[in-house]
C-alpha cells in the first residue's frame, strides 16, 4: 500500500531519465534511490523535507535545500521537496514561536523579550513577510538555536514515524495474507 500510494503520484525512473530538464544535470539526479519508493528512501525523504522546511526563506529556497539533502543522502527527492510544504503562511508563526521557546530553554540567559508575531495580511503579503522576517530577527539567538533543534527533532521524528508506520503496514498486510491463505486451505 505505501509503495502503491506513492507510485501513483511519482514519475517512473524512465520518465526521469528521459526528462530534458533533468538531463541537463547529467547523472546528478539519476541515482535510483532518489526516485525509488522503499521504506528507507521515503523515510529519509520525509526527514530531509522536515529539516529543510525550517530553513528560513521562501518555498523555493526550502525546495532547493530539500533537493540538495535528498541528493546528498540518496533519499527520495520528490517526497523531500513535497514535505517542505508543512511550513506555509498559516503555520510559520506558530512554528517559530515553538522554536523560540525551545531555543529559550536550550540557551539559558540569552533571551530576547518575546513579542507576538505580526498578524497575517492577505492584502499586503510582501509587507507581512518583511514584518515576519524582522520579528524573527528580533528574537535573536534563542530563535536560531530553537529552529535548528526543532528542525533536527522533526527530521528524526519524521524518519522514525515513517519507518514504524511502513513496517506496521507491511506486517499487517502479511498477517492478512497469511490469514486468507489459512482460510482458503482449511475451507
Amino acid at each position: 500500500m505505501p509503495r502503491k500510494f506513492f507510485q501513483k503520484y511519482l514519475p517512473s525512473h524512465e520518465a526521469i531519465r528521459n526528462n530534458p530538464y533533468i538531463a541537463r544535470f547529467g547523472t546528478f539526479f539519476l541515482h535510483p534511490n532518489l526516485w525509488h519508493i522503499n521504506r528507507r528512501s521515503v523515510a529519509g525523504g520525509v526527514a530531509a523535507g522536515m529539516f529543510a522546511g525550517l530553513v528560513p526563506g521562501s518555498n523555493p529556497v526550502q525546495f532547493a535545500v530539500a533537493a540538495l539533502l535528498a541528493v546528498a543522502f540518496r533519499v527520495n527527492l520528490p517526497v523531500a521537496v513535497a514535505v517542505t510544504l508543512y511550513t506555509n503562511p498559516f503555520t510559520i508563526g506558530p512554528i517559530y514561536v515553538i522554536a523560540y521557546w525551545i531555543g529559550k530553554f536550550l540557551v539559558a540567559g540569552e533571551s530576547a523579550p518575546f513579542s507576538h508575531p505580526p498578524g497575517f495580511d492577505w492584502s499586503n503579503l510582501a509587507a507581512w513577510l518583511r514584518a515576519l522576517f524582522e520579528w524573527a530577527l528580533s528574537l535573536g539567538k534563542p530563535l536560531a538555536v530553537g529552529l535548528v533543534a526543532l528542525a533536527v527533532g522533526l527530521a528524526i521524528a519524521g524518519y522514525v514515524v515513517v519507518q514504524l508506520a511502513w513496517r506496521a503496514h507491511v506486517v499487517l498486510a502479511w498477517r492478512r495474507r497469511q490469514r486468507r491463505r489459512a482460510e482458503r486451505d482449511s475451507g
